[in-house]
């Protein structure tokens, strides 16, 4: 914020009583906190007032003082450590002028996506028909405000069964970025995939668990948000990696030369349902959501028929809204997710689905009867799959984040494994 040419208001007083005054000021709310106090001729100090309260400003009798108008205003420190919504909005002001209006400045967005040198805008912004009157230069001017060389606005995701994003590149010649979580680098297309920045907490979760040398199926591995984990962090000595998004695939693809991983995993390009992998896998992952059942089956098949494993279930569960106390303790994990742990990424600002809700450390009566519900079917599919006995046991109920109104995304760790012949 530099200095400005238009005169602004402001009681000039001797130096002695320059503190008495800036305290009268104060507590009438009268000094313009947005520029500095600055000397005048006589060897005065000059306060400066908010224009908008002239009419209110009473000269107080015991300071001697005169109003007067400083020419050249400087900015205070505290004007100048604008945050990037207060900037993007004083831009965009100056660059509408007499245009600007209150439905304007509600269209302004106060939150936004950062990805490295590209933001992400929601896709409730921008949307007043004046906008689209300034062209390019409204992008530029965006763009500038924030930091950033290259735009984006997101739309609904679209009802493709790939959870593809609707996002208009507004400013740049692609839309590539790179994020790192954890220490993990990811890069995808922003137009072309999705990435949530509430589920960091269960990729950190992942990145503990004790994996070595086991062999991890990836039924929906997307751009490699938990196969990397598992491979780079948890020690995992291969995963197959499952993925029926071709631009995702490329993503992934790069995601694991990004991380040196590219050697320990086979990328299934197609639906995972028809996944020909049996008997291979000590750990499945079943990141979808709403629901992963209709990859249960496959799960199943390709565990390990000898030994089994551990199934990683995601789905979301609607929790009834109530008063009483949660019942049900947690079980423990195989290890504990790291506390205090945070993402060393670039996003900032999150969305929604980045709002991960305090659950506590007790499971709700309605997640317990769901993982009993999906234990028992499960156990049922092996039983069939392999006309023995199977037990599973619930490891984990991990609450990843509140999705909707009382619809929570959970993850269920079940342990599965072949009933000893007596």
């Amino acid at each position: 914020m530099e200095a400005t040419d238009v005169p602004i208001p402001a009681l000039a007083t001797e130096l002695r009583f320059a503190q008495r005054l800036r305290e009268h000021l104060e507590e009438e709310q009268l000094l313009d906190g947005h520029y500095r106090l600055q000397e005048v001729p006589g060897g005065r100090v000059a306060l400066p007032v908010v224009e908008e309260k002239l009419s209110q400003l009473r000269l107080p009798l015991e300071i001697p003082c005169g109003l007067v108008w400083i020419q050249d205003p400087v900015p205070s420190r505290a004007a100048r450590r604008q945050t990037p919504a207060q900037k993007l909005r004083d831009e965009l002001r100056q660059l509408l002028g007499k245009s600007w209006s209150e439905e304007l400045e509600r269209d302004v967005p106060h939150a936004w996506q950062r990805h490295g040198d590209l933001v992400l805008l929601s896709e409730d912004c921008f949307r007043a028909p004046p906008w689209e009157k300034l062209g390019p230069v409204l992008w530029q001017t965006v763009a500038s405000a924030l930091g950033a060389q290259r735009l984006a606005r997101r739309g609904r995701v679209l009802p493709d069964g790939m959870r593809s994003p609707s996002v208009t590149l507004l400013l740049g010649q692609d839309g590539w970025v790179e994020h790192v979580d954890n220490g993990i680098r990811y890069t995808f297309d922003v137009t072309k995939c999705m990435f949530s920045p509430g589920n960091i907490t269960e990729k950190l979760r992942v990145a503990s668990l004790p994996c070595s040398g086991e062999v991890l199926v990836d039924l929906y591995a997307g751009i490699g948000y938990f196969t990397l984990p598992y491979l780079v962090h948890a020690a995992a000595a291969f995963a197959h990696a499952c993925e029926w998004n071709g631009h995702a695939v490329e993503a992934l693809r790069r995601n694991l030369v990004l991380n040196g991983v590219q050697d320990r995993c086979h990328i299934h390009h197609g639906d995972s349902r028809q996944l020909e992998l049996r008997d291979v896998a000590d750990r499945v992952n079943l990141g979808l959501i709403p629901s992963s059942e209709e990859g249960w089956p496959v799960a199943c098949r390709v565990l390990k028929k000898g030994t089994g494993g551990v199934l990683h279930i995601h789905h979301n569960v609607e929790t009834l809204p109530s008063t009483a106390p949660l019942q049900t303790p947690v079980l423990q994990a195989e290890r504990g997710s790291p506390e205090g742990a945070s993402s060393d990424g670039e996003v900032q600002h999150p969305t929604e689905d980045g709002q991960k809700e305090t659950l506590g450390a007790r499971v709700r009566p309605e997640w317990q009867r769901w993982a009993e519900a999906t234990a028992a079917r499960i156990r049922g599919l092996l039983a069939e799959l392999h006309g023995q006995p199977w037990r599973t046991s619930i490891l984990h109920i991990e609450a990843v984040k509140s999705y909707a109104p009382h619809v929570h995304h959970l993850v269920l760790d079940l342990e599965c494994r072949p009933t000893l012949p007596t």
